[in-house]
């Protein structure tokens, strides 16, 4: 459904992905790894169409996404990107009703099936008690929640989420988590994610990618590629793999480089 080839990407100031070529499992979760500034994000970005290509191609079902009108990209691809805002007062409804304008036709701005595309985004999201409330009144988990509301209205075929996770709580995180890995299990939409914690995606992820300066080091189900040495290789940490105990997916210990006789000292 989604691949790339040959892809280039990147900056004024460098390139980032030079020649990058690879395929994205349809209906899987996708993870996106790697250690800061590795290109995750950017590689995210073109997968969007957000960012053009220097060299090579995105495919969407086997067209190039420069073949496609902006109205059907936003149709087919629903992007949450990091650090999103919204204007002050907003509800949560009239956020996710935003995500059907990529569906609204001249004649017909708002139609049944929007309304009820919204309905059900709020309802999957567990939102719907607070549709009418403004967004900043929310948890930090209930607005991300709003915001992935707000993608799912698009009814796309591919969600790109980058690092959605991020400046949550522990609790915060396994709930949205949780709420992706339902949504694509019970829709099986295809779900591509940047992820800084290794567990995490090894516990979520169906297929993951590991990036080290813009280029694929490893890419494969959890189980196949998370090594010692694929942990030492990407993100220069050396560690211990075990099987989660809940999970049996890989179990990443890092190594302190503090002697434990300090802290129990």
């Amino acid at each position: 459904m989604l691949a790339t080839d040959n892809l280039s990407l990147g900056y004024p100031q460098a390139l980032v992905i030079e020649a990058l070529s690879l395929t994205i499992p349809p209906g899987k979760i996708t993870v996106l790894v790697g250690p800061n500034g590795c290109g995750k994000s950017t590689l995210l970005r073109g997968l969007a169409r957000l960012l053009k290509p220097r060299g090579g191609a995105v495919y969407l079902e086997g067209k190039s996404l420069t073949d496609y009108s902006p109205t059907t990209i936003a149709q087919s691809l629903g992007i949450l990107l990091q650090n999103t805002s919204a204007p002050e007062g907003i509800t949560v409804k009239e956020l996710v009703k935003q995500g059907r304008y990529p569906h609204q036709k001249w004649l017909q701005p708002w139609s049944q099936a929007d309304e009820n595309w919204v309905q059900q985004s709020l309802h999957m999201t567990d939102l719907s008690d607070l549709s009418d409330r403004p967004l900043e009144t929310l948890s930090g988990g209930q607005r991300q929640r709003a915001w992935i509301a707000l993608v799912l209205a698009q009814n796309p075929k591919v969600l790109l989420l980058d690092e959605p996770t991020t400046f949550l709580d522990m609790a915060h995180q396994v709930e949205i988590l949780d709420l992706l890995y339902h949504l694509n299990r019970r829709q099986e939409r295809t779900i591509v994610m940047v992820l800084h914690d290794l567990n995490q995606a090894c516990r979520y992820g169906d297929y993951l990618i590991a990036l080290k300066a813009g280029q694929v080091v490893a890419r494969g189900s959890p189980e196949t590629i998370v090594t010692e040495q694929l942990v030492e290789q990407v993100f220069n940490l050396n560690c211990r793999i075990y099987s989660d105990p809940i999970t049996g997916t890989p179990l990443c210990i890092p190594i302190s480089q503090i002697p434990f006789s300090r802290r129990t000292g």
